[in-house]
């Protein structure tokens, strides 16, 4: 625990040029006594650590030492270059720097880890978009990405419904979600999110802006992502469901949350597990939809008028079924 720790304020001192004993011991979550005896420890070991005096003072490294990651444990060099799988960065356009990166890595590694790349790559893949998806990545995401890197301002030509419409964005962030990219960036009246490809059009500017260092975000977009179910699920349904259209109903509900509502609200399990439970969709409509593909497991209950296209569907689809299969010949004759 101690020599992971002590790599750590390494590689923290290394990485930030100096640092106090209280921002040491923040970053670490140990007592500032503790950072004293680290620091003590690591001199010992030949490592050249100093302290500045004075206000503006803290613990620096001897200028230019630079540690090669021999501290690093089996499980940490592979989780490493896990965090280097292909795909999001490429379609970035960052396949060239990431494949650079992982080999300075590489070559800083112990002999003994240096299968860590291999090993990594054998046992994980990640495939980000649906099945049904178009696996290319949109025009433009590679300037978009470029832009967010540098805090470039650029301006969007961004296909609204049947118009183009453009926009001055200051691109904060590049979000991929079930295999769509979006960009969050600041206008006028705040940060919005646009679907890259929605985007007809790039023109990355010479103008720079200054980030708002407070911005996260992850935060952002699990609240616009919340925001956005919220919107779109504006009606809801009463259903009964078995206990094998429960489980059917998982597959049928894109977001996990609101499958856990459902959950939340199922009542008045019958001695063969039906239950009562509320399902917020976005219309009867899509509702109805979703309801057949559950055939039998499902009892629509409310609102009336969904009942009605449901019970229906059923009896066109007893009917159906009623007599033998009918077949056409090849002459078209029945």
């Amino acid at each position: 625990m101690r020599a992971s720790r002590l790599i750590s304020l390494m590689l923290l001192l290394q990485a930030r040029g100096s640092m106090t004993a209280g921002e040491l011991a923040q970053e670490l979550e140990v007592s500032e006594r503790t950072v004293y005896r680290d620091v003590l420890a690591l001199s010992a070991a030949g490592v050249p650590v100093y302290a500045d005096r004075g206000r503006a003072g803290g613990y620096r490294l001897l200028g230019g030492y630079r540690t090669r990651l021999t501290g690093l444990s089996r499980d940490e060099a592979e989780a490493l270059f896990l965090a280097g799988l292909p795909g999001p960065a490429g379609e970035m356009g960052l396949a060239d720097a990431v494949a650079a990166a992982e080999l300075k890595v590489l070559a800083a590694l112990p002999p003994a880890l240096r299968d860590a790349p291999a090993r990594a790559g054998q046992r994980f893949h990640l495939d980000a978009p649906g099945w049904f998806r178009e696996t290319s990545p949109p025009p433009g995401l590679t300037e978009l990405a470029r832009a967010t890197w540098r805090d470039r301002v650029v301006d969007l030509r961004y296909r609204r419904g049947e118009r183009e419409v453009t926009r001055r964005v200051e691109p904060y962030g590049l979000v991929l979600k079930s295999g769509i990219w979006y960009l969050v960036g600041r206008v006028d009246d705040g940060h919005r999110t646009y679907r890259v490809d929605r985007v007809t059009g790039v023109d990355v500017s010479e103008e720079t802006f200054d980030r708002d260092e407070g911005f996260d975000l992850a935060g952002h977009w699990r609240e616009q992502a919340g925001s956005f179910l919220r919107t779109i699920l504006r009606a809801e349904v009463t259903v009964r469901l078995s206990p094998a259209g429960l489980r059917q109903l998982r597959r049928l509900v894109d977001a996990p949350m609101v499958y856990e509502d459902v959950l939340a609200a199922a009542s008045g399990s019958d001695e063969q597990g039906w239950v009562v439970t509320r399902l917020p969709v976005e219309s009867t409509d899509v509702a109805y939809a979703q309801l057949l593909a559950l055939g039998p497991e499902v009892e629509a209950l409310d609102p009336p008028e969904l009942r009605e296209r449901m019970a229906d569907a059923a009896r066109r689809a007893a009917a159906r079924y009623a007599g033998p299969a009918r077949r056409d010949d090849p002459q078209g004759q029945r």
